[in-house]
């Protein structure tokens, strides 16, 4: 947009709910694509207007009303013009995302949390686990900027939980939000190949959000998510290169009436063909979301062949 043009805007343009409704416009006109903890133009004209403004969201209908000066104006301009031209989940831009009700630091080295594990999280994993009996000994694989293990920890104050990931750009952001909510203590950052970095350790609850996506959801992407490591996303043409070393490693890292939560999203198609003789528990959740599954450890020795033998497939 050009000075001129701005000017132009600012004259007729005066509330937070003016700059709303007008950054809802020019982001549904661009066409953008809403998946990385939003689902609509208006939400991300809101969450970048408040960020211009340096106030919390929850003030929303508080603030509405309120007037903007002249260089908070053109700040949020220039953030709209940022989302638009350069395609940038929002995000990446304030580097900021919210996961289980946490604030995290995110940038282009990790992927944007938005798993529906959070919801999991919040609920402390009921009914798998109860509050006389939680669980003591957590694994977060996959971990990118450490939303999941951070949640676990803050849910479950007694609970150590180790947070892997092959990526140390990965690890260094999340050492950045273990550090942020005060949790050097209870959350480990570990460089691990899947399992490498964590032999001889046993949990009680491993969960994870690893790479899934099959190679032909990657090949046709909307350009938002061409900004998140590659890596975090795909992994092999089924997407399940990694999630098959899961299955056939995690009964040995899991005590006897531990669990394994794993999200696959869309590949929960290619999850079902492959082991057609496993009875996946298909968890189900209130704010959206699918593919995430769970299996015990009985589950995962009953079927250790099969995930054997799925690896060198």
């Amino acid at each position: 947009m050009s000075n001129t043009n701005n000017e132009n805007i600012t004259s007729q343009l005066h509330t937070i709910a003016d700059y709303c409704r007008y950054g809802a416009s020019l982001f549904n006109q661009a066409e953008l694509f809403y998946g990385h903890g939003t689902d609509n133009a208006l939400s991300e004209a809101f969450t970048l207007v408040m960020f211009a403004v340096a106030l919390p969201e929850e003030m929303g209908e508080q603030v509405m009303s309120c007037r903007l000066l002249e260089h908070e104006k053109q700040n949020i301009l220039t953030l709209f013009a940022e989302r638009i031209e350069t395609q940038k989940p929002v995000a990446y831009i304030t580097n900021l995302a919210y996961f289980a009700q946490l604030p995290f630091y995110v940038d282009e080295r990790v992927l944007v949390p938005r798993s529906p594990i959070g919801e999991l999280i919040e609920n402390h994993f009921a009914p798998y686990f109860s509050e006389e009996q939680p669980p003591q000994h957590i694994l977060d694989l996959c971990t990118g900027s450490g939303c999941i293990a951070i949640a676990c920890a803050s849910y479950f104050p007694e609970a150590e939980v180790d947070a892997v990931d092959l990526s140390i750009d990965a690890l260094n952001v999340a050492q950045m939000n273990i550090e942020n909510h005060g949790l050097s203590e209870q959350v480990i950052p570990i460089q691990s190949d899947v399992f490498s970095g964590v032999e001889g350790q046993k949990y009680d609850l491993i969960v994870t959000n690893p790479p899934y996506v099959d190679q032909e959801d990657i090949d046709s992407l909307p350009a938002e998510f061409t900004h998140e490591p590659e890596m975090g996303l795909g992994c092999g043409a089924d997407g399940l290169d990694i999630v098959r070393v899961i299955l056939a490693e995690s009964a040995q890292h899991l005590n006897d009436e531990g669990i394994l939560i794993c999200e696959v999203g869309n590949s929960q198609y290619h999850v079902e063909a492959l082991y057609p003789e496993v009875d996946f528990t298909w968890l189900s959740f209130e704010r959206g979301g699918h593919g995430v599954f769970m299996l015990n450890k009985a589950q995962l020795e009953q079927h250790k062949q099969l995930f054997a033998a799925a690896l060198v497939v």
